[in-house]
């Protein structure tokens, strides 16, 4: 059954529940990093269950490459720890800061790294971690496990994969060319960006077999991201064969669905979760 979190217990949650300290992604510095101010400084902060089933998500907020919107950080990790995930949120470098693709890869790559080489020390399965993007963030998801290699820092040696093992699109950006979001695209490649950098960072292009199980939802009626973006996903995700669920619901502008709205995509995503083995 489902976990209904309206604002009021929500709040009760957030007194059972804290996370913990924020890990600095790079210690020594990003690469390619502009300065040392925060905004130069990605981090990961985790969010612990009382009752951990053994998996974990990486959290990506959105804000269209140019902030980090919080609304997606705190309130779904705590939602998603009500279900027994542990949770990290990731606050990634934005290119209103200066930082281009692939800076903000590198961050989610670095980031399902440590997950995956600490799951002991998480007590997490590290066959069990995914990711979960909201808009912009649902881009960075959606290339984090279309292209993680574009994210990986030359000289790196790592023993383990980046790719997560399932991951959870939520109203995401994903076409830098069909009905693109401009300020993310913008953000993200610039105002020069050449075709073949425009194609690679156009999620529905980089699909190819073989990719961890997705799950997409978006809103007919969304007027920020389109909902041909999750359709053109879906659409490349059936062809090559990728496990798949879209959900598509008639009404909603884009942020529909926030924690307190009760909105019947809780119910969808834990059962979609449920059947991939990730919560009771």
């Amino acid at each position: 059954m489902l976990t209904k979190l309206p604002l009021i217990l929500l709040c009760l949650t957030c007194v059972l529940h804290s996370a913990e300290k924020p890990i600095l992604l790079w210690p020594d510095g990003a690469p390619g990093a502009l300065g040392n101010a925060a905004k130069d400084q990605p981090t990961l902060t985790p969010y612990q269950p009382a009752k951990p089933s053994g998996a974990a998500m990486l959290l990506i907020p959105g804000g269209s490459y140019s902030g980090i919107y919080e609304g997606q950080a705190e309130p779904f990790a705590l939602w998603l720890n009500e279900q027994g995930l542990t949770v990290f949120v990731l606050r990634y470098r934005l290119g209103s800061a200066g930082y281009r693709y692939p800076a903000q890869l590198q961050d989610a790559v670095e980031a399902m790294f440590q997950i995956r080489a600490d799951a002991a020390k998480w007590k997490i399965d590290p066959h069990r971690i995914g990711v979960m993007g909201f808009s912009a963030g649902g881009h960075l998801a959606s290339t984090l496990i279309n292209r993680p290699e574009d994210g990986m820092v030359p000289g790196s040696n790592r023993s383990v994969s980046s790719r997560p093992d399932l991951a959870v699109l939520c109203y995401p950006v994903i076409s830098m060319i069909t009905k693109p979001h401009a300020t993310s695209r913008k953000m993200l490649i610039g105002e020069t960006a050449d075709e073949k950098l425009v194609r690679r960072t156009s999620s529905e292009l980089q699909v190819k077999p073989g990719l961890p199980p997705v799950f997409l939802w978006h809103t007919m009626e969304d007027k920020m991201v389109p909902v041909e973006h999750a359709q053109l996903y879906a659409a490349a995700l059936h062809q090559n064969k990728v496990p798949h669920e879209l959900h598509l619901y008639q009404h909603g502008d884009h942020g529909t669905g926030l924690i307190g709205t009760q909105h019947p995509w809780f119910a969808d995503l834990r059962f979609w979760l449920r059947e991939q083995g990730f919560v009771r």
